[in-house]
């Protein structure tokens, strides 16, 4: 079995600010269970650069913080990193949480403010509407 996992959670420095979101129970729940990995950025996938400006969703399209719509290299990656799942027949997603790419159950406000709110990432919308299970960290433990 293979799982599609936000790149940053695997420690690959692709975040905006150009760290990652390392998070061990990832790596070793996927170990534990025997499941290989298949990391993807989709926004690094879509073109946009590390680091780059933080994005949020604004009135439904990806904006950054600086008022640029990076909305078309948002769906692009979505799209890419869809066919990666595709082609390396994985059958969930291991996601970063609150990421306007990748958030599960929500994603910050479209305010740059901090305050999050219910909804999915792109990336995260596009694999549910093609019938991928979508997992976050913390939902690991639980599996």
């Amino acid at each position: 079995m293979k799982a599609l996992v936000s790149a940053c959670l695997l420690g690959e420095n692709c975040k905006y600010s150009g760290g990652n979101n390392l998070d061990p129970r990832v790596a070793e729940w996927l170990r534990r269970k025997g499941i290989a990995a298949v990391p993807v950025c989709p926004e690094v996938l879509g073109g946009l650069p590390v680091p780059r400006t933080p994005a949020e969703i604004v009135e439904g399209a990806v904006t950054t913080r600086d008022g640029e719509d990076v909305d078309q290299a948002f769906r692009r990656g979505a799209a890419l990193a869809l066919e990666t799942a595709r082609r390396e027949g994985a059958a969930l997603a291991v996601l970063q949480p609150r990421s306007p790419s990748c958030g599960v159950r929500e994603v910050y406000d479209g305010t740059f403010s901090g305050r999050k709110v219910p909804g999915r990432g792109v990336f995260a919308r596009l694999l549910e509407e093609n019938g991928f299970r979508l997992l976050e960290p913390e939902d690991l433990e639980s599996l």
